[in-house]
């Protein structure tokens, strides 16, 4: 049956329908941030309302708001939970084999100081990671990382949710981007220079961020010049890749530009008061392993550190060189071909207000290529490297679903609820309701794409949504295309740290599933207002105050 999207459902009335469309995100919200309730259960409340909501209101038919529930939930499973189950089994072997202790005693050796490891390790080798993978890996890796060397759990999530925005756009060699130029038809070069105009900002302030979260203002009174040199290092990285490089190493350049810049600064510089951590037992609970196993030499690295940094280091060396090679032209070639299978997805027929299928019907299962398999990969060569025994690595695995299961549920829930508000037509319905502001469009323009990656949790999947959306609202009011366009995605980074997708991932990273709620509330804060003064900064690009920065 035949499902034609209607933007204005509610009584014919956009504005009614677009506060209407909002409740199920609303719902979501309130219960994580005010009620304090359990992610997986807000998710799961604000699905049904999703699909009572398409049904009733948007007039879906039952069947396909049901299908477009599963193909959103199997989305969560692959390629998204594929990715973090993955990752933090990488963790949990380094943990019982003792070579997370050594991990912790060699970060500290790079700076003593947990503010300056802050800046390190979320922002300068997240940025690295993000600009290999993407889908929430940076998080679940630093995260953990973060607690390795003393940062309390819920602030390490907290740092690493926050961290990993400045990259976004730019993540998965450039994939949100190629996505826009896509949809759009926009240059993919205009549209990444424009992008490196404007996410260098939002890279200037973030370690500062980065620090106020770890020691409030005594961190960033005795800390900012190192958060000065590695923001103004990425940001100048990110700008001249972006605008005269390629869009696709954009973020591996300004990730390394920005590490080699901090190392060397750090030694001239330490601050004057040095904080350390307080070193942290297990996240993952893999402690019991290792006792049971009685190796001395575990149990030696676990309790004094003692053994190899590169070793220590070799699980995320492993992860980098393995998502360095899937870039190669022959091998991305041939993953391309054989490692990607495309189908339509059964019992959706569904049309956009234009009349176009739906390209949420398609869904592209990436099985070989997926982030999820290559960590896979990562992890059974970290198996030959630490010598853990199969059946060790497959109790390691077991343990770490068993850790997992309640996040489980939180993504399939999240991502099966973005899934029916956008095949029913509300999301579109808010972000139509939006660009019914003339002008002051390019006010609004980043809190669309915002609100797309709140929603998905994926800045690539906002721009797929609301691209498109982005331009047609451009040309109508005099704005120009490439930067609305590129707004969408820049701005739609900072909307990142609060989609309860990457919540229900760094909480799962620091071992603590159902701490969603507070991880939220510690988030929204600088997720909205930092959302707030890009878009004053977007909307002067837009004008001749900072007309001159837009793309020619």
């Amino acid at each position: 049956m035949l499902y034609r999207q209607v933007l204005d459902p509610l009584g014919g009335s956009l504005a009614w329908s677009a506060l209407c469309a909002a409740i199920p995100l609303l719902t979501l919200f309130v219960l994580l941030g005010v009620f304090r309730v359990r992610a997986h259960l807000a998710a799961a409340a604000s699905l049904a309302l999703a699909v009572a909501l398409a049904v009733a209101v948007w007039g879906m038919p039952v069947g396909q708001a049901l299908s477009g529930a599963a193909e959103g939930g199997f989305y969560g499973l692959f390629p998204i939970l594929w990715i973090l189950v993955n990752a933090l089994w990488i963790y949990r072997l380094t943990e019982i084999t003792g070579w997370f202790g050594v991990l912790r005693r060699s970060i500290r050796t790079v700076s003593p100081d947990q503010r300056v490891q802050a800046i390190l390790i979320a922002f300068c080798f997240g940025a690295l990671i993000e600009a290999l993978a993407g889908f929430g890996t940076p998080v679940a890796i630093t995260a953990v990382m973060l607690v390795a060397v003393g940062i309390a759990p819920v602030k390490a999530a907290t740092v690493a949710l926050v961290a990993n925005t400045a990259p976004v756009a730019f993540g998965s060699m450039g994939v949100p981007l190629t996505t826009l130029a896509g949809v759009t038809g926009l240059p993919l070069d205009d549209l990444g220079a424009m992008a490196g105009r404007q996410t260098p900002v939002i890279a200037l302030f973030i370690p500062l961020v980065l620090v106020l979260l770890v020691d409030g203002r005594r961190g960033v009174r005795q800390t900012w010049p190192a958060a000065l040199v590695a923001g103004v290092a990425f940001a100048i990285g990110q700008f001249l890749a972006a605008n005269y490089v390629s869009v696709e190493v954009t973020d591996i350049i300004a990730g390394i530009v920005a590490v080699v810049a901090l190392l060397g600064f750090l030694r001239v510089w330490r601050p004057a008061e040095v904080r350390q951590g307080v070193a942290a037992p297990a996240v993952a609970g893999g402690s019991s392993d290792a006792v049971d196993a009685g190796r001395e030499a575990e149990m030696r690295r676990r309790e004094t550190g003692e053994g190899s940094a590169l070793m220590a280091f070799a699980p995320y060396l492993v992860i980098v060189v393995l998502f360095a090679i899937t870039q190669l032209g022959p091998v991305k070639e041939w993953l391309g071909a054989h490692g990607v299978h495309q189908f339509a997805w059964p019992g959706l027929d569904v049309r956009t207000p234009g009349g176009q299928p739906a390209s949420a019907m398609t869904f592209k299962l990436e099985h070989l290529k997926a982030a999820g398999t290559i960590l896979l990969v990562a992890g059974l060569v970290t198996m030959a490297l630490y010598r853990v025994s199969f059946g060790r690595a497959v109790r390691a695995y077991g343990a770490t679903l068993h850790q997992l299961r309640w996040t489980i549920v939180t993504v399939t829930c999240v991502l099966a609820l973005a899934w029916v508000m956008n095949l029913s037509g509300q999301t579109t319905t808010l972000g139509t309701a939006l660009a019914h502001t003339g002008e002051a469009f390019a006010l609004l323009s980043p809190v669309v794409g915002w609100l797309g990656v709140a929603v998905t949790g994926s800045d690539t999947s906002a721009n797929s949504l609301f691209g498109v959306l982005q331009v047609t609202a451009a040309r109508e009011t005099g704005l120009d295309p490439v930067l609305l366009a590129s707004a969408n995605s820049t701005g739609g980074v900072l909307g990142k740290m609060i989609s309860p997708q990457n919540l229900a991932v760094a909480a799962a990273a620091i071992g603590m599933a159902g701490s969603e709620s507070t991880i939220f509330r510690r988030v929204i804060g600088w997720s909205l207002g930092l959302t707030a003064v890009f878009a004053v900064f977007v909307y002067l690009q837009s004008t001749p105050v900072l007309g001159w920065m837009v793309v020619g």
